[in-house]
């Protein structure tokens, strides 16, 4: 049984998370506080962590970059702040979703469930993904999920290793924002299909190349030439 911990400080909000998860079979560890959320989280096992942004003792975001430094599992952020800054910051930090309230509980049972089964892929099938992608001063080597940009490694969050493997793994193909999504993602974009443009853009800070290329209108695509 898959475990998940939620840390939540409005008990309403997170009794209908714990309600809709434990309906679905899943073992739910409620936290309302920030300082005993981020105990649990570092000293516990669980699969995936729901995590509110706001909380009164320490933020989302402290503790999502706490937990983020010895536990690869999925962090979906949950907060009433809808400004692109704030998704940025999350995402910087290693969060993997960002679900904005109010929302829907099923969309949020549908995100859990999809990033569930995505990194039980990545776990499951590292040593299918394929050959090293060598290209010019870039190298992305799916068996360690480790970059290269000339000779030095680069740290990417999950997702952004994710985005970055497909595109580069499609080379020269156009791809839509809800394209991507749906392929990173492994689920319907739900409208969020701009959660690709920030984790795109951190990439290209990363990697300070022009890989990836803008297709005005249309997408983004990963060119590789034959010189």
């Amino acid at each position: 049984m898959k475990r998940i911990l939620v840390i939540e400080d409005e008990k309403g909000i997170a009794d209908i998370e714990r309600d809709y998860l434990e309906l679905e079979g899943y073992d739910v560890t409620v936290e309302n506080n920030g300082v005993a959320g981020l105990r649990r989280a570092q000293s516990e096992s669980f699969d995936l962590m729901i995590l509110d942004l706001m909380l009164p003792d320490i933020d989302g975001y402290e503790i999502c970059q706490k937990v983020r430094k010895d536990k690869d599992i999925p962090i979906l952020m949950v907060s009433a702040k809808t400004e692109k800054i704030d998704k940025l910051r999350g995402f910087g930090l290693g969060a993997d979703d960002y679900i904005t309230k109010p929302f829907d509980p099923a969309e949020l049972l549908a995100r859990v469930k999809a990033h569930l089964a995505r990194y039980e892929r990545i776990k499951g099938g590292r040593g299918d993904k394929g050959v090293d992608i060598v290209y010019r001063d870039l190298v992305i080597q799916p068996l360690s999920r480790r970059v290269m940009f000339k000779g030095e490694e680069v740290i990417l969050t999950a997702k952004e290793f994710d985005l970055l493997y497909f595109l580069a793994s499609n080379p020269n193909r156009v791809f839509s924002k809800d394209n991507i999504f749906q392929e990173v993602w492994g689920m319907p974009p739900f409208g969020d299909s701009g959660t690709v443009v920030v984790h795109l853009t951190h990439v290209r800070e990363k990697i300070p190349m022009d890989y990836i290329e803008t297709v005005r209108g249309i997408g983004y695509r990963f060119t590789m030439t034959n010189d």
